[in-house]
């Protein structure tokens, strides 16, 4: 199953409904709604705000599969963040094999981890707008986005996988030289509105570990590998985290980006003003935006 929130009004997003991520954000939030998206067409989930919300019903994925409300044209879709406002965003730095190499470190016997807050995120085609000041560095970091289902406390990463709803995309756009301002990633990681996530969550039993993870910069690929080459899986990385603090349903761990990224290339090579970064994983799909520079 494959599931989406979707822009209802008019206000923040492309401002066109065509999901073209070139357009301009505004401070004003439309309505929103959560869909079953089957094939070219969207179903309504009547009643569900976004994804985060029908996620918090114990009996969300029934819900789901029998929605029948209005029926949306995807191709007409300005969508959202496929998890608008999760109450985490737990990210985790090396966590490919090809990435820790290129970066010159050895295999971790521990995740990394640091934050990103909701207000990072942007839908699956929003532009990415940046100030100037912060514009100097950005690298793109595409990612497997695993979203929960249920609340997760103490998992082993058995109980872990179930508690997985399903699987997404992202890029951590990061700011790198903010980044390396302190030894504390924070700072460069959640710019506001840098964050593109969707455009849908693939449900577990839709989609397997193992296939191909790209970013894509103005036509030419910078990363590409396999959803396998992780040190640590998404049940791996639930148990670990629910160690520390309860996972609720609806929240997001980003799983790590593979070696390619901009900033380990010699010379470097960052995002510019009017690049288009596409990230994708086989089998859930693309997503695609523009970067503008505010002058």
């Amino acid at each position: 199953m494959r599931l989406a929130t979707l822009r209802t009004g008019t206000g923040t997003g492309t401002g066109t409904g065509t999901g073209t991520g070139t357009g301009t954000r505004t401070e004003t939030s439309p309505g929103t709604v959560a869909v079953r998206v089957d094939g070219d067409s969207a179903v309504a989930i009547d009643g569900v705000a976004d994804v985060g919300e029908l996620l918090q019903q114990p009996d969300w994925r029934t819900t789901a599969e029998r929605a029948s409300g209005r029926t949306l044209p995807v191709a007409d879709a300005d969508w959202a963040p496929v998890v608008p406002h999760p109450s985490k965003i737990v990210c985790v730095g090396l966590n490919y094999r090809t990435h820790i190499l290129e970066m010159g470190r050895e295999l971790p016997s521990a995740p990394t981890l640091f934050a990103k807050y909701p207000e990072a995120l942007i839908g699956p085609y929003d532009p990415i707008v940046l100030p100037e000041y912060a514009a100097h560095a950005v690298d793109w970091e595409a990612e497997l986005a695993v979203v929960l289902g249920a609340s997760a406390r103490r998992l082993s990463p058995e109980q872990a996988q179930t508690a997985i709803a399903g699987y997404s995309v992202l890029n951590d756009v990061t700011m790198r030289d903010y980044q390396y301002r302190t030894p504390e990633w924070f700072q460069g990681k959640t710019f506001e509105a840098t964050t593109p996530f969707g455009p849908v969550l693939v449900t577990p039993d839709e989609h397997q570990l193992g296939t191909e993870l790209t970013s894509v910069v103005d036509g030419e690929t910078m990363q590409s590998a396999t959803t396998d080459d992780l040190v640590f899986g998404p049940a791996a990385l639930i148990s670990y985290i629910s160690q520390i603090v309860t996972l609720n349903p609806g929240d997001v761990i980003a799983t790590g980006t593979p070696g390619g990224v901009g900033h380990a290339r010699k010379p470097p090579r960052y995002l510019g003003d009017g690049m288009r970064l596409t990230t994708a994983v086989a089998g859930i799909g693309s997503i695609t935006s523009t970067v503008i520079v505010e002058r």
